[in-house]
This record gives structure tokens, sequence and C-alpha cells, in this order.
């Protein structure tokens, strides 16, 4: 995609794009209503702008969109929305051995119970293993902290998407 296709798109189909990149109703809404872009330095400020001062409830939106780490069984369900651009942000959990992915399964559940949201990571280039030590150093975390946390890895995970996006059009190009 070029920036100009962006800014030039219909609503509905600037929302599938932003869908894309991140699940949270209001951030896509944000990002839909400040087109046109001047430039895609302005795009991925705008991202950032409008994912500021978002609700909690946001914010949860936003998580659901992504499956558990390491939980293969839930990536296909997950990922079906926002597969063109997350495809393969958990591939090097494929490699990892039994006993990670155990803790790292154990990690997530006891995450989930104790925050009420799934771990969230930018998992692009990350091992299991890698994933599996942040999740156990995050667990003691308030859950103030935590949100604050997952929200910025969330962040890092919508610019990661937005700039795939921009790349994905390059390549074809």
């Amino acid at each position: 995609m070029i920036l100009a296709d962006l800014n030039q798109l219909p609503a509905a189909d600037a929302s599938h794009t932003f869908m894309q990149c991140c699940t949270s109703s209001t951030w896509v809404n944000k990002m839909v209503n400040a087109r046109p872009f001047a430039s895609e330095t302005a795009l991925t400020q705008a991202a950032d702008d409008a994912w500021l001062g978002l609700t909690e409830q946001d914010y949860f939106e936003a998580f659901e969109g992504h499956p558990k780490i390491g939980d293969v069984s839930s990536l296909r369900a997950k990922y079906a929305n926002t597969k063109e651009l997350a495809g393969n942000e958990q591939g090097l959990v494929k490699e990892a051995d039994d006993d990670v992915l155990e803790v790292l399964s154990q990690g997530n559940s006891d995450y989930e119970e104790k925050f009420g949201f799934i771990f969230i990571v930018c998992a692009t280039g990350k091992s299991a293993k890698q994933m599996s030590d942040l999740l156990q150093a995050r667990l003691p975390n308030n859950k103030a902290q935590e949100l604050v946390n997952a929200a910025e890895e969330q962040r890092k995970i919508f610019q990661l998407r937005i700039t795939k996006a921009f790349e994905k059009t390059l390549a074809e190009g």
C-alpha cells in the first residue's frame, strides 16, 4: 500500500487496513478520521497519538486481537483478522522444546489470572525462551504497571505492522 492509496480509501476499507494493525475500534476510528497523512512519518506519529489516552477497555479490546504467546492452537483463530500483517510474529515459537512451551503456557495462565488480560509482547524476533523470560520478569508487577507495559508492547506491534504494510507494497511494486 502506498500512502496516497491509504488516504483515499473509503472509510470501511481504511478501517479494515488499520484493524490489521490494532483491533481497538477506538484507535481504528481515530486513524481513519486522522487521514490524510502527509508522510509515513506523519502516519506513524498519528498512530502513536491515537494510542495515547485510550481507556483501559480500549487497550483490552486491542489485546483481545492477539493469541496467547506460544499457544499454537489459538494462533490460527486469533490471527484470522490480522493475518495479512501479523502472519509470522511468533514464528520462533515453533522451534521451542516442550519444556519451554510448558513454562510459557503456565506463565500465560498465571499472568491472565493475575492481570485479567493476556500477556502482550512484541514477539517478532524473540524465541519462546526469551518471551517466557520476559513473562516471568513481568509477573511480579502490579496491574497498573503491567497495563502500561502491555500497552507499550501493543504500540510496538502496531508500529511494526504499519511498517510491514508499506514494505509489502514496495516489495510487490
